[in-house]
């Protein structure tokens, strides 16, 4: 084969754009080549009929003088010579002689079927025209012409042809050393590049110079190089970015929480090991169910599909979802457990699946039950206290209101309680009380409400009577069951109970009289002589008169000067330092004596009197804390109980800032104690007025805790800085294991909710050790000292060292 056409095909087959640049180098010089030959040819075709048509003139010229001198000396020799001269010149083949008159001479012959040219000129006799001698027509041929432009067409084509390979085949060779080889590089670096050679850099087989920096291949291979740099930082990205998702993977595997994540239709797509621990459910086969889904049996089923539901709608409006649920394990026992359930978006802000975060609270939710039964439930006995009681019968009332009904409201205090309790011991005591409780609740339909109010007092609400006798027969079914024996360390004892009976509406329409005339009919019955009930009557007036008695010398005793403040120091557990003191309020009045407040307080709220008594006690116990830190050199601080109807006034917060602005006792110092009753309607103006305090730097003190309702909603929702453990609770905390956890339990709360803790009623050395172990904050005791008049807490803050006390 051709080695030429070999070369050609091997430059086809592995370098395509150089056999195409070519091809096209061939296609455009040969274009050229027949284009600029047609014109070169062309120019010296024209030249050459030019020359014959110049020799045709020169022939006019030169012999025209010479052949009219011999037809006019008729020398036909001379001009034969002539002729033949003009004959024998390039391109002349015939001439034709035409004599004057019809003679003619012809030398030479015309060719057949070749182009010629003809120049046909008169002869004169010396220049006089009106004397023609004849006439000379000169042919000349044009095959010299052709056959010299057929010769060029030749010889220009061979050497163009030759002479455009040859440059082509330099220019391919060019182009291929200067680019195509390169280009092959590139491509060879392209096909070749992956994740194990993005460390290498793309090099070109040429000279590294600015010049070649700049050119098209420096800046392709720049481009290149620059993108395969790109590529190491995204893979170096992409690896720290794995990391960091296996990260947080591992973190979301190993979370103390449950997490569920859902698609968009909600069904679960991921189950971290927690929640399998936690329900018992293996990933894999709840993958592609719906939440809702994970539960037996068409209520819970129901209940389940209905709670993800509303569960979906919030998060759809508001964004996220929060709540306590009693979830189902897979084995069917229930378990509290607290839920987060969240929208998961991409970068637009499209939501793309949803995040359920779970946390088992049911050991929170035993401590919250167990405090919200400490609150609303006698510890002892079991039934309801004074406030859940207090709330039942207000609902009772609402209900009669409804229904067109009576309530009978029922007060029982048993007889001769405290000998029995003095001579037999608290525990006996405390079994009788149980007892009776047990017997009361005997003779109640379930609708009825038994609650302990406090000692040995007892409340019965009737809801829904049709008539007062009714009530009538449940007093004497229950002074029935007291008619047996009580079996009090081993022996038997009669014990017998007091019952005073109050009717809605037919005695009060308000709750608190109802209880009022019952208690006053209570008196009545053991005035009857005990083991008896008496209906409130009008003319029992022996409690009003009473009531009304001490109303008017409570009115005075501000003015009188009768009311003093009694501090009791609150010290630190650990250190035993004094850190401030409580400020109690007593009724020295000339004819009662020391009235405590339990008795005139209820009253104080009820008149109203309490708010100028508490305004009183405020500034006292400021001009008090004023004086000691001049009296010991440091501040102390001052706690005062703050009364509901007191706080609730309109003008307590301007109270408190005049107070604070008068003496020009620290805000700091002051801290209000206000009990769990206030908190419980959750009014707007409850917490303006707790934000409005805060804000002037006033401490908050939740006060007596565990004994009202204890919700802890309050605790997050309010600007509380301390809570105050009852001394029902802290008493027997080294008796009771109940009260021990309660105890423990609510300093654990309140810290985490950080709070610090006050216990109260502490008298023993033994339990400030428990306190001081379980990281109560502050205590408050008989251990410490009683509380005394403000004279005599003076005096004991100056002997006892500057108010610091050896560490219990």
């Amino acid at each position: 084969m051709n080695p030429v056409l070999t070369g050609l095909q091997r430059i086809r087959a592995n370098s395509p754009l150089s056999f195409r640049l070519l091809a096209w180098i061939l296609l455009f010089s040969s274009l050229f080549t027949l284009i600029a030959s047609g014109i070169q040819i062309y120019s010296d075709y024209t030249k050459d009929l030019d020359q014959i048509d110049r020799r045709m003139d020169v022939i006019e010229s030169g012999y025209s003088s010479s052949l009219s001198r011999s037809l006019w000396a008729l020398d036909q020799k001379l001009l034969q010579t002539q002729i033949e001269g003009i004959l024998s010149l390039p391109d002349i083949v015939h001439i034709r002689l035409r004599i004057e008159p019809d003679s003619e001479l012809v030398l030479g012959d015309v060719p057949r079927g070749e182009e010629t040219r003809v120049h046909s000129f008169p002869l004169y006799h010396e220049g006089d025209r009106n004397v023609k001698l004849g006439e000379l027509t000169v042919t000349a041929s044009l095959a010299r012409v052709y056959r010299e432009m057929r010769r060029k067409v030749g010889v220009i084509l061979a050497t163009q042809f030759f002479k455009t390979f040859f440059v082509s085949v330099l220019i391919l060779w060019i182009f291929r050393f200067l680019v195509t080889r390169h280009l092959a590089r590139m491509a060879d670096y392209a096909r070749d590049l992956s994740l194990e050679t993005l460390s290498q850099p793309l090099t070109l087989d040429r000279p590294d110079t600015p010049g070649h920096r700049r050119d098209e291949l420096g800046r392709v291979t720049d481009a290149i190089n620059q993108m395969r740099e790109r590529l190491n930082a995204d893979l170096a990205r992409q690896e720290h970015d794995a990391a960091e998702i296996r990260k947080f993977s591992k973190a979301i595997e190993q979370s103390p929480s449950s997490v569920l994540i859902c698609d968009r239709q909600w069904q679960i797509e991921y189950a971290n090991q927690k929640f399998s621990q936690l329900t018992g459910f293996e990933a894999k086969a709840i993958l592609g169910k719906h939440p809702a889904e994970l539960t037996d049996g068409r209520v819970d089923k129901r209940e389940s599909r209905q709670l993800w539901q509303s569960i979906r709608l919030q998060v759809q409006r508001v964004g996220v979802w929060q709540g306590e649920v009693n979830s189902i394990r897979r084995s069917g026992d229930r378990f509290w457990e607290q839920l987060i359930v969240t929208p998961i978006k991409d970068a637009s802000g499209d939501v793309t699946g949803y995040l359920i975060l779970g946390e088992d609270i049911s050991i929170r939710k035993r401590y919250e039950q167990q405090l919200l039964r400490q609150a609303n439930y006698d510890i002892l006995t079991g039934l309801p206290n004074r406030m859940l009681a207090l709330d039942r019968l207000k609902l009772a009332l609402a209900q009669a209101r409804r229904e067109n009904s009576l309530v009978g409201v029922m007060f029982l205090d048993l007889d001769n309680f405290k000998h029995i309790n003095d001579t037999l011991g608290h525990d006996a005591g405390d079994n009788l009380l149980i007892e009776a409780a047990r017997r009361i609740s005997s003779c109640l339909r379930g609708t009825s409400t038994v609650a302990r109010l406090g000692g040995d007092e007892f409340l019965v609400i009737l809801p829904g009577l049709t008539g007062a006798e009714a009530s009538s027969q449940v007093a004497e079914r229950i002074l029935q069951t007291f008619s047996s024996p009580y079996m009090l360390n081993g022996q038997e004892v009669f014990v017998t109970t007091s019952i005073g009976i109050a009717i809605f509406p037919t005695d009060s329409d308000n709750s608190g009289t109802l209880l009022q005339h019952a208690d006053a009919a209570m008196y009545q019955a053991k005035h009857k002589g005990k083991s008896a009930f008496a209906h409130f009557a009008p003319e029992m007036t022996e409690v009003s008169h009473e009531r009304l008695q001490m109303e008017s010398r409570m009115r005075r005793a501000l003015e009188l000067r009768e009311f003093e403040l009694y501090y009791q120091p609150i010290v630190n557990t650990d250190t035993g330092q004094l850190h401030g003191a409580e400020a109690l309020l007593r009724w020295n009045n000339p004819s009662m004596g020391m009235v405590m407040p339990d008795r005139f307080i209820p009253l104080a709220e009820e008149t109203g009197m309490i708010i100028p008594i508490g305004e009183w006690v405020i500034e006292q116990a400021c001009r008090a804390a004023v004086y000691w830190r001049s009296l010991v050199g440091r501040d102390i601080g001052i706690s005062v109980n703050v009364s509901p109807r007191q706080f609730r006034d309109p003008g307590f917060t301007g109270v408190v800032l005049d107070v604070l602005g008068r003496t020009g006792l620290d805000p700091t110092l002051l801290e209000l104690e206000i009990t769990e009753r206030l908190l419980l309607d959750n009014s707007i103006e409850t917490a303006e007025i707790l934000r409005q305090l805060d804000q002037a730097g006033v401490r908050l003190s939740v006060d007596d805790f565990g004994t009202g309702y204890s919700a802890l909603s309050y605790l997050k929702s309010y600007p509380f800085d301390t809570l105050k453990i009852d001394k029902s609770f802290v008493q027997d905390v080294l008796k009771e294991p109940e009260d021990a956890s309660l105890v423990r339990a609510i300093i654990n709360m309140a810290h985490s909710l950080g709070l610090a803790v006050v216990a109260e009623g502490v008298e023993e050395e033994a339990q400030t050790h428990f306190l001081r172990h379980e990281g109560c904050d502050l205590s408050q005791g008989y251990f410490y000292a009683r509380p005394q008049p403000e004279a005599d807490f003076e005096r004991w803050l100056e002997t006892n060292d500057r108010a610091r006390f050896l560490n219990a």
